[in-house]
């Protein structure tokens, strides 16, 4: 189909400009809503040029589908041990997700169906995103696909099949608890809002959500929080697919060169044509 052209924009933020990326196919498809991908780094890292946006948008706008990337408000790096101590910061909730919701009402403003998603803290703000699209009078996204996500203010415990898949030493290396709570609470800022389902949807009320996409890693302790949140889709009546990509480890979308990017990106891909 050839390569997709790509172009940098600056949009007018609540707080400065929002740099999004754009990805252009060459041979467009005319039915296919686009698809606003956000990446993950645990709200503290990331870009339009890190892999797991640049590489996951180019593959997808390879099959003629039209990509937004979103270069979101960070905030500064947290104590994964120790004492905790957060540095101040305004990019703090909502700053991040008040950048996504720009760029969803820019690409909306052009075409009113298109499809949210993110991988880990990325899928945490398109969860957040298609939850505010549901309250809101304006149209509803036609779908959301959530990679590796962090969804619950607090790692849920694990389900016996993450469990079972983390035993021995694939245990080494996966998030503590200790370490998820520290990471969503210098996203949140106060334990007030690490409780706001609008900051983390997990647990909250989830009915009128589109179709969902839940790509977990097969050992990653965060499967715990898709795994439950796959949960809470279905008993909302939501139109769910979890699956479970083998031999991976968080991240795997961030690896373009990896089997697991290959059988991710084929999943979604796949996953994808069946909406349009």
């Amino acid at each position: 189909m050839g390569d997709p052209q790509i172009r940098n924009r600056y949009l007018p933020g609540a707080r400065g400009r929002v740099p999004i990326r754009e990805y252009l196919p060459a041979t467009p498809d005319p039915v296919a809503p686009p698809l606003l991908w956000l990446h993950g780094g645990a709200f503290v890292s990331g870009g339009l040029d890190q892999l797991e946006s640049h590489a996951v948008a180019l593959r997808v706008a390879e099959t003629g589908r039209r990509v937004h990337t979103v270069d979101y408000a960070l905030i500064p790096r947290f104590r994964a041990w120790g004492p905790p101590k957060y540095q101040p910061s305004d990019n703090r909730y909502p700053a991040p997700l008040d950048d996504v919701l720009t760029a969803v009402s820019d690409l909306m403003s052009e075409e009113s169906r298109i499809v949210l998603g993110g991988a880990s803290a990325g899928a945490c703000l398109a969860a957040s995103a298609a939850l505010r699209l549901r309250d809101s009078s304006g149209p509803a996204p036609a779908g959301l696909i959530l990679a590796y996500a962090t969804l619950h203010a607090e790692l849920p415990r694990l389900p016996h099949p993450v469990r079972d898949r983390l035993r021995g030493r694939r245990r080494i290396g996966t998030f503590t608890p200790q370490v998820i709570r520290r990471m969503n609470l210098n996203y949140a800022g106060s334990e007030e809002l690490l409780r706001d389902p609008d900051v983390f949807p997990g647990g909250g009320k989830l009915t009128g959500l589109p179709p969902v996409l839940l790509l977990d890693a097969a050992y990653d302790s965060l499967s715990a929080s898709s795994t439950t949140f796959a949960g809470e889709l279905a008993e909302a009546g939501i139109e769910t697919e979890h699956l479970v990509v083998p031999d991976t480890r968080h991240g795997f979308l961030n690896r373009p060169r990896s089997a697991g990017f290959r059988d991710g990106t084929t999943a979604l891909v796949r996953w994808l044509d069946q909406l349009t």
